[in-house]
């Protein structure tokens, strides 16, 4: 190689290696301060503002374990599967990064509904927490608790819709408290996102809660949300809670004054008036959050922490006076409130009382919960779970019936949502209508009567259900309320035959007035074709031949009794078709045989008329000696000849022209 050239060469290597060691180092530093921008914020808790900086590192850097870690604990909040997997992925690459990871492991696994395995981080998170930090133990086991109570409520669950309003309501941010109007077309809502009342975002980078309007369009669609206009909304944080006095009043949470419960009036011009505090007896320097004033006016449930000896809320109750003025507060008692908060209270016409609590059995966070007031023991009964798919791992809060009962609405953090939290309608599913008729596969215009059909499903918690119902004798009908919103298993049978199973899926019903017409098609042998119309092959049905003397057609008691039994199985079967055949011995001649096998045959059918038996429904024939059941070789075998025989005619023979009744 040319010296000179090798020189240059150099040089340029050396050039080379000097811009990747100072694009390297400008790419750690620009890594170290996107982090240390990220933290910045993560502190505050202001996880939404920290998760740009954090996806910015791992753009550069995919296994960045930190950046891994502390973007999973942001997105707990707005995207529960992706903070699973971060989280398990910066365990993969560094499980002693910090001493908190098993804790966020377990939480991480408990919203995600892995049970299992979060209890097993809690456990092992449990076992180097000091002894000194009582509160820390407290709450891990309050965890546990949470996960193996969720454990149980998803294995069992309701038959409960749970639907997301939509994303005309919903956003990225939180959206709750709803209210609906008494005519169900008019919803109020408390909603942080971007669109709030001079977009001011407060410190943990959502903006600060308004209440919005909307009108229903139709029954899955509203119009498009805005802020409600005039004095409602302030210049922190504002919720709506409840429309009252036909409509014409609003309780709703102002956060001054640390959360106050306050009260406003519609206006002549439909706006809403300044609020104004509800009473000094119910507001107080605490936290007032959430209330329910009855129909009557007379009693307002709240929730507050003013009493509590830690901070929790808990739940209140006070009744108007005589002079219009509110009286003291009372609390539920210990049977409704516990260490823990209760929030949200909502009172239902027939007495139960819905309310949220991270006590008791919850699964994680808030759950609703309901208890009925027994006013002989003047106490309240032992608060109940709502349960799985209404109450999650994550907070479920703010239920609320629909004026009429039939349906709730309910805030939710939920997976599969549109961010943070958003509002849901929950129905619980009702039965449906199912009918049609019975038919045979490939020839629609022969149904068939008398077919059993057993729909075999399971309810949600995987119990078994069945519903049954028989084809009608005249039409093939079938009629069957069943649970809908689930597949079907459904048994076709006859006789105590199984003709086949079909699947049927059932969608859901939110009412009890749905009717779904479903016609089953089945496929039969022929023998099973042939004996369901009434027409089997001989042997099928039991009738024995009837004997005559020689030379005779005279019918015999015995006979008698025979054919008397054979109109009963015609009777039983009105679909039934005969064909009678006379028969002699071997003695006289054919053509005298052949009448004589005929007056035999005409005696039998002389008798089922008179007994009942259409003569549309029967055929005679004779063969005279011509065909034998045994040779004639014997007065006994000759015996035997001298017969009237009786077949059940096939299909095809009564399609060739024989004029039967079908």
């Amino acid at each position: 190689m040319n010296h000179n050239l090798a020189k240059s060469f150099s040089r340029g290597a050396m050039l080379l290696v000097l811009v990747c060691l100072l694009a390297a180092s400008a790419s750690a530093q620009s890594t170290r301060k996107q982090m240390r921008t990220g933290n910045k914020f993560f502190k505050k808790e202001n996880y939404r503002a920290a998760l740009p900086y954090y996806d910015q590192v791992l753009a550069a850097d995919p296994n960045n374990a930190k950046a891994l870690y502390y973007a999973g604990i942001s997105y707990l909040t707005f995207d529960k599967e992706k903070a699973g997997d971060y989280l398990s992925r910066a365990y993969e690459l560094k499980p002693n990064l910090d001493k908190e990871m098993e804790y966020w492991l377990g939480r991480a696994d408990h919203i995600n509904y892995r049970f299992d395995s979060a209890i097993e981080h809690f456990e092992n998170y449990q076992k180097n927490i000091s002894k000194r930090n009582v509160e820390r133990k407290d709450e891990v086991a309050q965890l546990i608790q949470y996960a193996k109570n969720a454990k149980n409520e998803v294995a069992n669950p309701k038959d409960v819709f749970v639907k997301n309003l939509g994303g005309h309501v919903n956003t990225a941010f939180s959206e709750h408290s709803p209210v609906i109007s008494s005519d169900y077309n008019y919803l109020l809502y408390t909603s942080r996102s971007e669109d709030a009342t001079g977009g001011k975002a407060a410190e943990d980078g959502e903006y600060f809660e308004d209440i919005f309007e909307t009108s229903r369009i139709d029954e899955d669609n509203w119009e498009e949300p805005r802020v409600v206009p005039g004095a409602l909304n302030s210049p922190g944080h504002d919720a709506s809670i409840q429309l009252f006095d036909n409509d014409t009043k609003l309780l709703l949470y102002q956060s001054a004054n640390n959360g106050d419960i306050m009260v406003s009036e519609r206006q002549p011009d439909g706006s809403w008036g300044a609020p104004k505090s509800i009473s000094d007896k119910v507001n107080t320097r605490d936290f007032e959050s959430d209330a329910y004033i009855t129909p009557d006016g007379t009693t307002l449930f709240y929730s507050t922490s003013h009493f509590s000896e830690n901070g929790d809320l808990d739940i209140y109750m006070v009744q108007r006076n005589n002079n219009g003025s509110w009286g003291n507060p009372k609390s539920l008692g210990r049977t409704i409130n516990t260490n823990y908060d209760e929030d949200s209270p909502y009172l239902a016409s027939d007495g139960t009382l819905y309310f949220a609590s991270r006590g008791h059995n919850s699964m994680g966070g808030y759950d609703i919960f309901s208890a009925k007031y027994d006013s002989v023991a003047r106490r309240w009964a032992r608060p109940v779970n709502l349960g799985s798919p209404i109450n999650t791992p994550d907070d479920d809060t703010y239920y609320r019936l629909a004026p009429d009962g039939s349906y709730a609405y309910l805030s939710s953090y939920r997976i599969g949502g549109y961010g943070e939290k958003d509002i849901y309608t929950i129905n619980y599913i009702k039965n449906a209508t199912v009918k049609g008729r019975v038919l045979v596969q490939g020839d629609s215009s022969l149904t068939l009567p008398g077919v059993e059909l057993m729909f075999n499903g399971l309810q949600a918690d995987n119990r078994p259900i069945s519903y049954r119902d028989v084809s009608k004798p005249d039409s093939a009908t079938y009629n069957v309320s069943v649970l809908s919103g689930r597949n079907y298993q459904v048994q076709l049978s006859m006789d105590g035959r199984v003709l086949e199973t079909q699947e049927f899926e059932v969608p859901v019903v939110l009412d009890d007035t749905t009717t779904i017409r479903k016609d089953f098609f089945v496929t039969l042998d022929d023998s099973t074709a042939a004996r369901i119309a009434g027409r089997a092959p001989a042997g099928e049905y039991e009738m024995e031949n009837i004997y005559f003397a020689t030379d005779k057609y005279d019918l015999r008691p015995e006979a008698m009794e025979e054919l008397n039994r054979i109109a009963e199985i015609m009777k039983a079967n009105p679909m039934l078709n005969i064909s009678i055949e006379g028969h002699t011995d071997s003695r006289a001649s054919d053509d005298y045989n052949m009448t004589l096998g005929q007056n035999r045959a005409d005696a039998a059918f002389d008798y089922l008329v008179s007994q009942g038996i259409s003569a549309k429904r029967m055929v005679t024939v004779s063969y005279g000696e011509s065909r034998p059941a045994v040779p004639n070789t014997s007065a006994d075998n000759m015996q035997l000849n001298r017969r009237t025989m009786f077949r059940v005619l096939e299909r095809e023979e009564i399609q060739g022209g024989q004029e039967l009744e079908q």
